[in-house]
């Protein structure tokens, strides 16, 4: 018996060790410190290839040295550097049965300087006639060695720069050509004229590693990124900056303040990964070369960390989870916080599949349980993509408990004791 208590005084004083760090090292303070500094002026927007994203990254890799992470496997900095390849359209012609198309309804998606086909020319044409089909089809578009002529509905047109995005990530080191055509049934006879500027661009990650004790070569990832829109044209009430306080200073901020809190701790038996993307908001490029350096394998979780700045459509000590059906890592979560006043909820927007929208997207599709985390009201957030976007519209306090929300909930993941289930892909072939 006299065990027994000494037990449970023991796991006591351990949790009780825990809930103090948890709100010394996750305290208000820090993540205003940290947010102030990321959606500041003087990094003007944190723009891909910007100068204020570079020293968004700086300031970051300056975070995880004071923290005491190590190099991810391979580097010598915290910097995972990779170059990305610009195309920008010169000129674009594209005729088809005589009719010349509005350059509306058409997007192409190619790297090669110049570009001539005709009905003459091995290309495949494919037909996409529905949002149904999008996904399906799209893939095999991208992932064929050929030149594609696809002939969308007209109701697909929304979906053009989103395509592009996927494209030019799937197709930058090809020499093929996909041209989209919106809102035409049939192409016997078509011709494609454009001309590029090609040029290859320097970016990186900023990645921090936690060795795991016990489990080393098992991976709990957390993640957020970095980067914004930068600059735009001033309007009547706002400057030209695009701050990105919520999307998503406020999501890179968390990682910060996690990787501080595990590392305090010391006791993680899996390996943790804190890594802030670059170029999300020009087509999740950072966290697909990310995602391509890991063996899925060996990842057991994934927290993408979303706009988490503004309450959710459930109050404060609240936030959802995108792809909670997926697997059994937002039940694991929720086990977590039993008896806590914060609360995890499956996603409320799914018409907008957010699931393969965000930074866990590349993870997700290879079977990793890689769930978002966010509160943004994707159907009236009021500030999203605007310059409005700055800390004073931001709920500190109720970031700070999200993100310790995320750093208990997490325990079980971390420690081995927990292994979320994977994520079924037979609904992606």
């Amino acid at each position: 018996m006299h065990k027994i208590v000494l037990l449970l005084l023991t796991l006591a004083l351990v949790n009780l060790i825990h809930a103090q760090q948890v709100n010394d090292i996750i305290a208000t303070s820090a993540a205003e410190r940290i947010e102030k500094i990321l959606s500041s002026d003087s990094l003007q927007g944190r723009a891909t290839f910007s100068p204020g994203i570079a020293m968004a990254s700086a300031f970051i890799e300056n975070e995880f040295k004071k923290t005491g992470l190590q190099f991810f496997a391979g580097l010598n900095s915290y910097r995972q550097e990779f170059s990305m390849t610009e195309t920008k359209s010169n000129t674009a012609k594209v005729i088809i049965d005589g009719a010349i198309i509005p350059d509306s309804n058409f997007v192409v998606v190619s790297f090669a300087p110049q570009v001539s086909i005709t009905q003459n020319d091995a290309v495949e044409i494919i037909h996409i006639d529905s949002v149904s089909e999008l996904r399906s089809k799209i893939k095999q578009v991208f992932k064929s060695n050929k030149n594609q002529l696809v002939l969308a509905d007209s109701s697909l047109r929304k979906f053009g720069s989103r395509l592009v995005n996927v494209g030019s990530t799937t197709m930058d080191t090809t020499g093929k050509s996909v041209v989209i055509v919106f809102g035409v049934k049939a192409a016997n006879n078509f011709s494609v004229e454009l001309t590029n500027t090609i040029n290859k661009k320097q970016l990186n990650n900023v990645v921090g590693v936690l060795p795991g004790k016990t489990k080393p070569g098992e991976y709990v990832i957390f993640s957020g990124h970095y980067d914004h829109l930068g600059i735009g044209t001033p309007d009547s009430t706002r400057d030209s900056i695009y701050n990105g306080a919520n999307d998503d200073a406020a999501g890179t901020t968390a990682v910060i303040l996690l990787a501080n809190y595990f590392k305090a701790l010391n006791n993680n038996a899996r390996t943790l990964v804190f890594v802030t993307f670059t170029a999300e908001e020009v087509g999740g490029f950072g966290s697909s070369y990310f995602s391509n350096q890991l063996d899925p394998a060996k990842v057991v979780a994934m927290f993408n960390i979303e706009m988490i700045g503004t309450d959710s459509k459930w109050g404060n000590n609240s936030a959802y989870i995108t792809g909670y059906e997926k697997t059994d890592m937002g039940k694991i979560l929720e086990k977590n916080l039993a008896g806590s006043k914060f609360k995890f909820y499956p996603d409320p927007y799914p018409e907008q599949q957010l699931f393969y929208r965000s930074d866990n997207a590349t993870l997700a599709r290879q079977g990793v349980p890689a769930h978002t985390i966010s509160t943004s009201k994707m159907d009236s957030e009021k500030y999203y993509h605007t310059q409005g976007d700055e800390i004073e519209t931001l709920d500190i306090n109720n970031m700070t408990e999200i993100i310790k929300a995320i750093a208990i909930s997490a325990a079980s993941i971390i420690s081995g004791q927990d292994t979320p289930s994977r994520v079924d892909t037979s609904e992606l072939r």
